[in-house]
């Protein structure tokens, strides 16, 4: 626990008494409403654009619950800083065998958990079959919903203290970028075994920081560990609010109940940039933003239905004036950010309303009813309402009959990662991703239907493209993956199992008062190093 101190600030004449406890602290930021809040030094205090759903970094799926887990947790390697390459974390170092199917790792010998215990090789094996192995004492903790990042796993074993071997059983070129992905982060497994199924709401890792509070639709707060292997954070703690309202995080920034927020509402970046008490950050990422079709709905069976949606839906005016300039148009699964896997010969649906109703009067399809799943908010969504009222329109000037349904964050994820069949015919979606396998194998592969632990929540089927992307992801040569992703992606796009809408330039804006914070390609928030004197 951070000690207290007491503090005065005139602001406009008043005295307001400044609490440096973190938690006191964000009370007192919590119920301002009056540009007189202030947060107390040291303390960075986050707008989240939801409640998280979990803090057991297996569990969950949405970048907003990964941008608090990278602070808590560490994995076996990372990120590099302002990249997607891979460096060491807790792993030291590593060897990879000829054939690419075996990995060495030699770990820390100088690391705990926050709980005191050793992090060591048996650790890395608790986390790994915990997620894997059905027989585990703990499998039933889960579920765990990206484990399919580690499926070709065939074994991981701790051949001494510190050292752990995975054997896959085939060559997996995504193996160590995934590991850098959060649902790589390792858990202490005396706290799995102490908190079991309620792990996620009292997490133990080994990261800069360390599990504080959770205070349920007010706050998560982390403090700073001082023995961090990579060294202590200048923070005494970071809390993270979660505010669902985008007005209403904008109000908090500019009244000072918050020092930073993620994923700024488009309207509000020039309002930002152009006040000198704010930082501004912006940044290209792998970002996808799309609406899923679901295909077991027998009118969108029909190719010509669901090409016609793509050619329905002005993405240049979505980009441009919903937006405001802060994205670009897509065209493809993988986003341009991987440039040496994106096809970018790709014609794509350029705005065609006249070919939408021809085709549409083709498959007898005029006048249908459809339903659209839209959120109220959530990680990469963007302005989900205003966006998904554009494609509305869009749809109903081509002659379809579009009926919204709206869910908060958390709500629609469990309804639309369950599967669309009997429930809605459309819904948005956003994904950031770590390397241009992720999407599209999990997201669009027969073998990733909902009912088998994975997110084609259309029920997109493709033979050819479950073929390319199993080739693709099994091949040690970089040119090859790209030439097996372009062709998939040109199948992809043909077949148009979704409408193709956005890639977001990722923002964030602070107060002058951050320092050396910046964005990550990851869209992850790495905070070790930010300071706020």
């Amino acid at each position: 626990m951070v000690e207290t101190e007491n503090q005065q600030t005139e602001t406009r004449g008043i005295t307001v008494k400044r609490i440096v406890n973190p938690i006191a602290a964000v009370a007192f930021a919590t119920t301002s409403t009056f540009a007189i809040a202030q947060t107390p030094p040291n303390v960075l205090v986050v707008g989240q654009i939801a409640e998280p759903q979990s803090l057991d970094p297996h569990a969950v799926t949405a970048v907003n619950d990964f941008r608090i887990l990278v602070n808590l947790y560490d994995g076996l390697v990372r990120y590099a800083d302002g990249t997607l390459e891979v460096e060491p974390s807790l792993a030291e170092s590593w060897d990879i065998s000829d054939d690419g199917t075996v990995y060495k790792f030699q770990l820390r010998d100088d690391v705990e958990f926050h709980d005191g215990t050793p992090f060591d090789a048996e650790a890395v094996v608790f986390n790994f079959e915990r997620m894997l192995d059905e027989d585990h004492p703990y499998y039933d903790t889960g579920p765990f919903p990206l484990a399919f990042y580690f499926s070709q796993i065939d074994t991981v074993e701790a051949t001494a203290e510190h050292e752990v071997t995975f054997t896959l059983n085939e060559p997996f070129a995504p193996f160590l970028s995934n590991l850098a992905y959060p649902t790589g982060l390792l858990i202490s497994p005396q706290a799995v075994r102490e908190h079991g199924e309620n792990i996620g709401r009292h997490p133990v890792g080994t990261g800069a920081y360390q599990f504080e509070e959770w205070e349920s639709n007010s706050r998560v707060v982390l403090t700073r560990n001082n023995d961090y292997w990579d060294g202590a954070p200048d923070l005494e703690a970071v809390v993270f609010r979660p505010i669902t309202d985008a007005n209403t995080r904008v109000a908090e920034m500019r009244s000072g109940g918050i020092d930073m927020m993620v994923e700024v509402p488009p309207d509000n970046v020039s309002m930002f940039k152009e006040d000198p008490m704010f930082q501004v950050y912006e940044q290209a990422g792998p970002h996808v933003w799309f609406v899923i079709l679901n295909m077991r709905n027998e009118l969108l069976q029909d190719k010509r239905v669901r090409q016609a949606l793509n050619y329905a839906v002005d993405k240049e005016a979505l980009v441009n004036d919903v937006l405001q300039g802060t994205a670009t148009v897509a065209d493809s699964p993988i986003a341009p950010a991987f440039n040496w896997a994106y096809n970018d010969e790709l014609d794509g649906y350029p705005y065609n309303p006249d070919r939408a109703r021809e085709l549409l009067e083709e498959a007898g399809a005029v006048g249908e009813e459809l339903t659209f799943y839209v959120t109220e908010g959530g990680s990469g969504m963007l302005d989900p309402i205003n966006m998904g009222t554009a494609i509305q329109a869009n749809l109903e000037s081509v002659g379809l009959d579009i009926s919204i349904e709206t869910y908060e964050w958390n709500t629609f994820l469990g309804r639309v990662n369950a599967g669309l069949e009997g429930e809605a015919d459309m819904a948005e979606m956003a994904w950031m991703t770590n390397d241009p396998d992720t999407l599209p194998f999990l997201a669009l592969r027969s073998d990733a239907m909902p009912d088998e632990g994975g997110f084609n929540s259309g029920y997109y089927s493709n033979a050819d493209v479950d073929k390319l992307l199993e080739q693709a992801r099994t091949s040690t040569s970089q040119e090859e993956r790209a030439r097996l992703y372009k062709e998939a992606q040109a199948i992809i796009v043909e077949d148009a199992p979704w409408i193709f809408v956005a890639n977001w330039q990722q923002n964030a804006v602070a107060t002058d008062r951050v320092e050396n914070f910046h964005l990550q390609p990851s869209f992850l928030l790495q905070l070790r190093d930010v300071r706020k004197p």
